[in-house]
């Protein structure tokens, strides 16, 4: 499975669409804005998730 049909992603791995990406524990409290082709953050430090998950592209045509 290639990283563009994927919809979570762990810290570290490449961006492959722009967006804004939310933890996955549920708590619906910490979110990331991430640019294609940079590196996911780390999770914050209270956060009990383990990946990212895109919730809305913002650059959908690039």
């Amino acid at each position: 499975m290639d990283d563009e049909s994927k919809d979570w992603f762990h810290p570290g791995e490449i961006v492959p669409d722009s967006g804004i990406y939310e933890c996955d524990c549920g708590a619906r409290h910490h979110w990331s804005t991430d640019v294609r082709g940079h590196r996911f953050p780390p999770l914050p430090s209270n956060c009990t998730g383990g990946r990212w998950q895109l919730q809305t592209r913002t650059h959908p045509d690039n």
